[in-house]
């Protein structure tokens, strides 16, 4: 019953969304010559195409054709009703279709990484090396809390780069936490809390370097120094890691997480049927197989990813280490160390003979096929970002925020917080998010602590709506490090950045009062204030729901 009640509901909309298609088309006009503009361009209407595309991604379950009807909503809104402008905008767009998002260098620099990480996957299992480090690992990590904590410590080590870090961490660590019986949506969840919450506190990241960039040049400030100023204001990274700390040890989960959990522990990682990966997930053991065989090439892919990045930011011809991070290719330098990893892989398992050339060889399209959903999600996300651009949603954004600043410059860090992440949320990137509203904060606090703390809430709030939303790049990763189905990472993971985020909102309002009243040089206290605030109502949560899910 509830089958037909939902597909029922499912040709509604597709209804409704047929006679809105029929009534522009008809009503629609061609754009006429010289530049074009979108007739909703930096309206309210410009954010309809993500809140479609998350609405129906959430309520469905489906995500492919979630992201697709939102990409169409977009182009429609764009083309003023003009089908055939439509088609070119959604396909052919300069700045937004799907071709010129695929043939943008630096995604499919993102595509060719996946593309090897999944080949290096299946090599690892291939050779036996998964199944040898699980053994390891079972030995030394001896319970679930255990095995959570051991994927944040590598989460919080790998902290150069968020897609790197999600795909790698999900890679060593997966074989470890399905010995102990955790989900892949919690799996999923703690590598996506520890990618870019991680990033944009570490000083020597690609996120600081984003962040640096973001500061005009105009301006006269020290870009990089700035960043320093804003890691103790960073409410949402530093609770972040605290909520995942503490509901590891507190053995506490709540909302759909808890029923995957629960779940996990009688047997099932997934619970629900969506299994993208199941097919490429059997452990192989060798008898000569070593836990070395998975060591050595994610050693040598950390080093080679890390010293190709700051190759590309001129660290050998004299840039300082900083200096190459900041001005580093993130794309070009993991498709340049992902490639000297395999290289290495592939000789080092030819000398231990525990891979014939022909089983390496049939790792290459078993890699790709296991890479085929994140490729298609992230296309679709691309395409959907760049759709939401071009209808001005950024520009609408931005003079909101404009707008707050001039009569609410006390409250200036919670508006731009709930400004940054809603913003991120809708169009799926962080780094947009604060290159855009970082410039408004400056031009409304061109100095002092208070410019560092608004910086820090944008920071932050962008870094919350990138982490909870569908359309985002790093929370694809994370469901593809994971192995979980998209839907289900992000579904299980919105109650919790919620109550981070609530906890915040709270942190930066009272940073606001402060600064109204004089008081200044108490800002700080917030954070250890948030802290006690946030394990306190993880307290009452444990109490309510019960916490002993440990096996």
């Amino acid at each position: 019953m509830k089958v037909k009640r939902k597909q029922a509901v499912m040709l509604g909309l597709i209804a409704v969304f047929a006679v809105l298609l029929a009534i522009t088309m008809l009503t629609g006009k061609p754009s006429a010559d010289g530049e074009y503009t979108s007739t909703v361009y930096a309206t309210v209407l410009s954010l309809l195409p993500p809140v479609i595309a998350i609405g129906l991604a959430l309520f469905t379950k489906e995500v492919y054709t979630s992201l697709l009807a939102g990409i169409l909503a977009g182009a429609l809104l764009y083309a003023n009703g003009n089908l055939e402008l439509m088609l070119n905008t959604m396909l052919f767009n300069e700045d937004g279709g799907m071709v010129s998002k695929l043939s943008d260098s630096g995604n499919v620099g993102i595509l060719v990484f996946l593309v090897m990480l999944g080949i290096l996957v299946s090599l690892l299992n291939k050779a036996g090396g998964s199944a040898a480090f699980g053994k390891w690992a079972s030995k030394h990590i001896k319970t679930r809390i255990g095995a959570q904590i051991s994927v944040m410590i590598l989460g919080v080590l790998i902290f150069v780069d968020d897609y790197f870090n999600c795909l790698t961490v999900g890679s060593v660590m997966r074989p470890v936490t399905d010995r102990h019986k955790v989900s892949r949506a919690k799996l999923s969840y703690i590598i996506d809390a520890t990618a870019a919450p991680v990033c944009i506190i570490a000083p020597i990241s690609s996120w600081a370097a984003a962040v640096t960039s973001s500061v005009p040049a105009d301006s006269g400030i020290n870009g990089f120094a700035v960043f320093i100023q804003t890691i103790p204001y960073n409410l949402y990274a530093i609770l972040t890691l605290v909520m995942l700390l503490t509901i590891t040890v507190l053995r506490v989960d709540f909302g759909p997480m808890k029923r995957h959990e629960m779940n996990a522990i009688a047997g099932d990682l997934f619970t629900t049927p969506g299994r993208p990966y199941e097919d490429n997930e059997e452990e192989i053991i060798k008898e000569n197989s070593h836990v070395l065989d998975l060591v050595l090439p994610v050693v040598v892919l950390i080093a080679s990813c890390i010293v190709a990045m700051i190759y590309t930011g001129g660290f050998f011809t004299g840039a300082s280490f900083v200096e190459a991070f900041a001005n580093s290719s993130a794309s070009v330098g993991l498709v340049l160390g992902g490639s000297v990893t395999l290289a290495f892989t592939f000789v080092y398992y030819m000398m231990r003979d525990v891979l014939s050339f022909r089983e390496f060889t049939e790792c290459i399209p078993d890699g790709f096929k296991s890479m085929i959903a994140p490729i298609m999600i992230l296309t679709l996300a691309w395409t959907l970002s760049g759709v939401t651009n071009l209808l001005g949603a950024k520009v609408f954004v931005a003079n909101m925020v404009q707008h707050f600043a001039q009569g609410l410059q006390g409250f200036l860090p919670m508006v731009i917080f709930l400004v940054a992440a809603f913003l991120a949320f809708a169009t799926g990137t962080s780094w947009g998010t604060f290159s855009i509203l970082i410039p408004i904060v400056i031009g409304v606090f061109p100095s002092g602590q208070m410019m560092a703390i608004s910086i820090a809430s944008c920071l932050a709030g962008a870094v919350c709506g990138d982490h909870c939303s569908p359309i985002s790049d790093t929370t694809i990763m994370a469901s593809a490090g994971g192995h979980c189905e998209h839907v289900n990472h992000v579904a299980t993971q919105l109650p919790y950045v919620g109550l981070v985020a609530a906890v915040c909102m709270i942190g930066y309002f009272i940073i606001g009062v402060l600064q109204a009243v004089g008081l200044t040089q108490f800002s700080l206290l917030a954070l250890p204030a948030c802290i006690v605030l946030l394990v306190a109502i993880l307290f009452v949560i444990r109490a309510k729901t019960g916490g002993k899910e440990e096996i």
